[in-house]
């Protein structure tokens, strides 16, 4: 596929990394609400291929490349990146209330690494303000399934964290293919603390309990961070598996600084992109190697091409995530990889995504 974004890139790279996100969104969302834009965005980018179909959870994705909560915090763009090519988009962090977030500049590229460093906080227009767009996307229908990313506000404390992963539980779960619990961004103070596993078991546990009340059927995610011990993760993991989690999202951020050339590395915040993927596949071959299939995993880190997905569905995830990736490559990742996918199923003669990543 022909992209124009190596022409476009240099002059979005020179405005504020946050403004060019910005722009990037409200294009998106232009063009979802002309049908004949939309749909030539479809054709343009989006890959179909029934060999490229996944199941995970009892959902169903039509190829198992999504899009990474915070790329879409306000559920602004959802059909537009869906158009894409996503087989899932994940919105949020949503917080109970508004929030600024942390000051700007607050997003820093690192163009020599392939990478980004953000500090930005959960910055979101608060649920409330979410929900009218999250109930018209569930009206609209979208050929990419819906995750909603959910994380407790800056200034909860952690003793009372549950009271707003509850509260937002029981809000959006009418609207999600699935929900995500965001218990490991670097930029919200404490919030890592939720990860032991003394803290994540009875958090877990009352969500499982208010799942069975309310959405018996809906998936729970864990997102973690790529940062943990040994001892720590399987900690985690096994709180998860005693409160029927459904799976974990590996990994957010990481607060590591690993051979970075870039100037603006010194910055802090969560490291994304290429130099965090060895530590997020590290991470997923844990899990799955103390999980077994017990946990689906969605792969998330330094995907930025067809080789680097299959890399992250060999370690052992079932769906993968793109975000830095998208800000490198543009619009047209998504489409490089799930036709790369099938490029390789096919050199290698295998029927199915699973069978590619045994091999």
């Amino acid at each position: 596929m022909i992209s124009f974004y190596p022409a476009l890139r240099p002059l979005l790279f020179r405005l504020d990394a946050e403004m060019a996100h910005a722009i990037t969104l409200q294009a998106l969302r232009a063009v979802q609400h002309t049908p004949a834009l939309l749909r030539m965005l479809t054709q343009i980018f989006a890959f179909e291929d029934t060999r490229l179909h996944t199941e995970v959870c009892g959902l169903h994705f039509r190829n198992p490349v999504g899009i990474a909560a915070g790329y879409d915090k306000n559920a602004v763009s959802v059909p537009g990146l869906a158009a894409l090519g996503a087989g899932h988009v994940e919105v949020g962090t949503l917080t109970p209330l508004a929030q600024r977030g942390n000051a700007r500049p607050r997003v820093f590229r690192l163009a020599q690494d392939a990478a980004l460093i953000n500090r930005l906080g959960f910055p979101n227009a608060g649920v409330a303000a979410v929900l009218p767009r999250l109930a018209a996307l569930r009206a609209r229908g979208l050929s990419a399934a819906l995750g909603i990313n959910i994380g407790k506000g800056r200034d909860t404390p952690l003793e009372l964290a549950l009271e707003d992963y509850s509260s937002l539980l029981q809000q959006v779960h009418p609207f999600a293919d699935y929900i995500a619990i965001n218990v490991s961004s670097p930029n919200t103070p404490g919030l890592r603390g939720l990860q032991s596993g003394a803290a994540l078991a009875p958090l877990l546990g009352a969500l499982q309990q208010l799942r069975q009340q309310h959405c018996p059927r809906l998936p729970l995610f864990v997102k973690i961070a790529p940062d943990l011990s040994p001892l720590q993760l399987d900690e985690l993991l096994d709180a998860a598996l005693a409160n029927s989690i459904d799976g974990v999202i590996a990994t957010n951020t990481t607060t590591a600084r690993p051979n970075l050339r870039s100037p603006a590395a010194v910055a802090e915040g969560g490291l994304s992109g290429v130099p965090l993927q060895p530590a997020s596949n590290a991470v997923i071959r844990d899990i799955r190697k103390h999980c077994g299939a017990r946990l689906a995993i969605i792969g998330v880190g330094g995907i930025d091409c067809a080789a680097s997905a299959l890399e992250k569905l060999r370690a052992g995830a079932n769906l993968l995530q793109v975000y830095t990736g998208l800000v490198y490559r543009g619009p047209g990742l998504l489409h490089a990889i799930n036709s790369g996918l099938v490029q390789m199923l096919c050199q290698r003669g295998a029927r199915s995504l699973a069978e590619l990543a045994a091999g």
